[in-house]
């Protein structure tokens, strides 16, 4: 029986007894394959993880040395040992003969929901027993280092999660005295604090449970300028109101989505389908998926979002929802790829750890959702395929899924419940009416109401409009709009067809409007994108903005709009096919074409603005003059910018396609232009690409050949961040070809730019310095110092990563005269940070620590605060190099927060990794 143990001294037992592994490189090399067992491991990576950066030069063959040797010691089985695989080794070996990985085992089923308090001790008492010391013992290294911090942050958490079974199973005070010393060992940490909290409070104890609140949360605002999280306050207040009972789980991902829209006004019946969606869901052993189908219009979104809403207490760790538009007329469905970037997103996932692949993003969903009670409600899906990337994979988490269609694939291939709704019943169309028009109202007209509750079938978007004109005008007879049912009828109700379901009670209404009214009504109808802003609606409509928010606001009182809590205006699908019907009917085709070119202007335009005050130093282009009436969306500042493009985001990519599909060129690629910076920042790559396309179609049809050279390059540099190598040197090189023609020095310099970009991507570091060496040549001889001090900096960097520091130290200095000659205060933070990295590769960590310094300063000046907690981090280490390691404490207990407050998980438990391997120092 083979046992390969690395949590303690490495080891390896066979029947019991030890083996002789050899000197502690031979061990390291049996733990780098140990750590990664049955998954090949290079023999590149072999040789970082053993020896560093520091190798030998005849390390190749010492590694190969090593593996012969090892494979002589350990028994060579069927199941067991070490084999020569394409690309490099592999240990092969069952899970449970390596203590690392049984450990992982145990301590995953213990979180899982089904394992109950007492199983779950005994499995992380197991779990927890496996380790004889800090891991890796007898290994040394920077990678060995690195991975018994990181271990040692495990062996922390399981400790926790025992801690908070045991607090839950009532035995808080016999954990007093090892809380006290773990509280020592880890002062700053908030979980372990709150247990500490617990446990006192359990033992009768619970004014020095305060007291240790208070001391915690003066070191946190003194040391992180930050006060406790909201579960340490929470546990604070438990215990102020003599309540302390047993821990909750910890929140081990932050935020906790909270996303579901308010809960339908006035939700009334639905009872029967109320109980039936909780028992299916109930019935559920793995993760529970109710798919709700029927016509739109029929309340299956107001259902689904009440009955979540009545189950919150279920999902403690949060509530999503997205509208994946599968039926809406604004355009294509929202692709399945964006949804699951948007899950990805409210789980605050930092863009820089989110994977490109769209299936490695799907895995990351179901990481992020494993082990955790959630609800996930997608509305308005188009079909099968577009649901399943969304799905969890984990118990614990339930899905409701709405739409028009039943989604037979997704019932017979994942195990979801269907739910077929249908009309409401006359009881509960009547109490609809009772609770939006009040019973005297209803009762004073009892022949009308009858006639409203027949021709409206129990449709329950029908009644709400009826309700809403009602509402809206206290005197109107109930009887009139009966009337006109009566005269329209509702007959297409039954052949199947929603959008002809309630055009009666769609036209009665539209009549109900003023001209004006009608005449906005009929134009939302046409505008691309999910929803609208009031400045938007005014450029469509030619209104002052006051206006078209007054006009707005009576289309809302009449439910044919709704308004979210971001001051946003949205149509029912169905009312907004009707609205576009109006507007064919009514409005002249040169009207809707105006319209629309003022939309167009309004986009681009306001766009254009947001953006220079994203990139002021970006080169400006000659934007198309706007058509006469446009509005603009006056914006104040970079933060109100960026809000702006956040808002608007979808609706201007709607707006750059029906721009290319009329046939406005220049302001398709322009569009594309002014999105560029906006989707860099937030790291929406796939959606810069798709702009890019339709901006190349629209130059190529232009015959503008600067427009061709900015569209193909960008396209390029797009491909570079999806990962995309040899599509973006296609893309680069025709760009190039195109500067060339048109002798645009700067749209080549650019171009060289992004080509060092790829290569460097490709690890080819020498021919990305070329061609940033390239672009610096020609920025300098067309005397653009701006542009040549990005380049010099780009030059710098790359001379620095092959090794060249003098030539990186001198190109870096460089960029840091031209920004400062030029008064460009972010562009000098980034040279300076670059000469710390140049001097900290170099060895001379007080030159690092001065530049980083001096960086942090401007950072923080410009409110950078991304760039600040990367500056913070990496000062930390150039401190740590120069010996100083109550500073880089400091550095990295700065850091950590920033990371935290951005949600960039990965740079956050690197920071903790450090500190906790500087506390190991005993460091005072």
């Amino acid at each position: 029986m083979l046992e390969i143990r690395l949590l303690g001294e490495v080891s390896v037992l066979v029947d019991g007894r030890a083996v002789e592994l050899g000197p502690a490189r031979q061990r390291c090399v049996l733990a780098a394959l140990a750590l990664d067992a049955n998954r090949v491991v290079s023999i590149d990576r072999l040789t970082e993880r053993v020896w560093g950066d520091r190798f030998p030069l005849r390390a190749r063959q010492t590694l190969l040395n090593y593996l012969s040797r090892l494979r002589k010691v350990l028994p060579a089985t069927e199941s067991a040992g070490i084999d020569r695989r394409p690309g490099g080794y592999c240990l092969t070996a069952p899970g449970d003969a390596i203590d690392l990985h049984r450990f992982h085992d145990l301590r995953e089923r213990a979180r899982l929901p089904a394992t109950g308090d007492r199983q779950a001790t005994e499995l992380l008492e197991q779990a927890l027993g496996l380790w004889r010391g800090d891991a890796l013992t007898g290994v040394d290294g920077p990678w060995a280092t690195a991975e018994r911090d990181r271990l040692r942050l495990d062996r922390l958490s399981a400790d926790c999660d025992l801690t908070e079974v045991l607090l839950r199973l009532g035995r808080g005070e016999s954990l007093v005295a090892d809380l006290a010393a773990r509280v020592a060992e880890h002062p700053l940490d908030e979980r372990v604090a709150g247990q500490y909290l617990l446990s006192l409070a359990a033992a009768g104890r619970p004014a020095d449970a305060l007291e240790h609140y208070r001391r915690v949360r003066t070191r946190l605002v003194e040391e992180l300028g930050a006060e406790p999280g909201p579960q340490l306050r929470e546990v604070h207040q438990r215990i102020l109101g003599a309540e302390p009972g047993p821990a909750r789980p910890a929140a081990r991902v932050a935020p906790r989505p909270r996303q579901l829209p308010a809960p339908p006004p006035l939700f009334t019946g639905r009872a029967r389908d109320l109980e039936t969606l909780t028992d299916v869901l109930d019935a559920g052993a793995g993760v529970a998926i109710a798919a709700l189908a029927g016509p739109g219009g029929i309340g299956k979104t107001w259902l689904a979002l009440h009955w979540a809403h009545e189950h919150l207490d279920r999902f403690p760790d949060g509530q999503l929802f997205v509208d994946l538009r599968g039926f809406s007329p604004a355009g294509r469905p929202l692709p399945a790829g964006a949804a699951v970037r948007g899950l990805i997103d409210a789980f605050g996932v930092a863009p820089p750890d989110i994977p490109v692949e769209p299936h490695a993003q799907s895995a990351l969903l179901r990481s992020l959702a494993a082990g955790k009670r959630l609800l996930i409600v997608l509305d308005n899906a188009a079909d099968t395929e577009q649901v399943a990337p969304l799905l969890p994979g984990s118990p614990g988490c339930t899905v409701l899924v709405t739409s028009r269609r039943r989604l037979t694939g997704l019932i017979a291939g994942h195990g979801a419940h269907p739910l077929a709704l249908g009309v409401i019943t006359d009881a509960e169309a009547r109490a609809l009416l009772v609770a939006r028009l009040g019973a005297e109202r209803v009762a004073a007209e009892p022949e009308a109401v009858a006639e409203l509750l027949a021709r409206c079938g129990g449709f329950p978007l029908a009644l709400s409009i009826v309700a809403g004109r009602a509402l809206a005008d206290p005197d109107l007879p109930l009887a009139r709009p009966a009337a006109e049912l009566r005269e329209a009828g509702l007959a297409a109700l039954t052949d199947g067809d929603p959008a002809a379901d309630l055009s009666a009670v769609l036209s009665w209404s539209y009549r109900g409007l003023d001209k004006e009214e009608a005449r906005v009504f009929a134009l939302l109808g046409i505008a691309p994108g999910p929803d609208i802003g009031a400045e938007a609606a005014a450029g469509l409509t030619g209104l002052p903005p006051r206006q078209a928010r007054a006009v707005l606001r009576s289309l809302e009182q009449a439910s044919l709009v709704t308004r979210d809590q971001h001051g946003r205006y949205r149509m029912h699908d169905l009312v907004r096919r009707y609205a576009a019907a109006c507007a064919e009917a009514d409005l002249a085709d040169a009207e809707r074409v105006a319209a629309l070119r003022r939309l167009v202007g309004f986009a681009l335009h306001t766009a254009y603005a947001a953006e220079r005050l994203l990139y002021p130093q970006r080169p400006p282009i000659e934007l198309t003059a706007p058509a006469p009436g446009h509005a603009l969306r006056p914006l104040t500042g970079y933060p109100d910018a960026l809000a702006w493009f956040d808002g608007e985001h979808r609706c201007l990519l709607a707006i750059q396609r029906a721009a290319s599909a009329r046939g406005w060129h220049a302001a398709t690629w322009q569009l594309a232009w002014t999105l560029t910076t906006f989707h860099t920042r937030r790291g929406l790559f796939d959606d810069d690409f798709e702009a890019w396309q339709l901006a190349k179609t629209a130059a190529d049809r232009l015959g503008d050949t600067a427009a061709q050279a900015q569209a193909y390059r960008n396209a390029g540099r797009t491909c570079i961040w999806l990962d995309r190598p040899a599509e973006a040197l296609g893309h680069l090189h025709q760009a190039l070809a195109l500067t060339e023609r048109t002798r645009d020095g700067h749209e080549q310099a650019h171009t060289h730019r992004n080509l060092a970009q790829v290569w460097a991507k490709t690890g080819d570091l020498r021919r990305a310095r070329y061609h940033a060496v390239h672009a610096l040549n020609l920025l300098k001889g067309l005397g653009n110092p701006a542009g040549a001090a990005d380049a010099h900096n780009q030059v710098g960097w790359y001379s620095s990563l092959l090794g060249d520091h003098d030539a990186g130290r001198t190109h870096c200095e460089a960029a840091l005269a031209l920004h400062r000659e030029h008064h460009d205060r972010e562009g000098e933070a980034v040279a300076l940070h670059s000469l710390g990295h140049v001097a900290h590769q170099s060895g001379r960590p007080a030159d690092a620590i001065t530049f980083y310094q001096l960086a942090l300063t401007l950072f923080r000046a410009i409110g950078n605060a991304d760039e600040e907690a990367t500056t913070l981090d990496d000062l930390a280490s150039s401190y740590v190099a120069f010996g100083h390691h109550r500073q880089a404490r400091a550095m990295w207990r700065q850091a950590l927060a920033l990371y935290l407050a951005q949600h960039r998980a990965a740079d956050a438990e690197r920071a903790r990794g450090r500190l906790s391997g500087l506390a190991h120092l005993h460091i005072g």
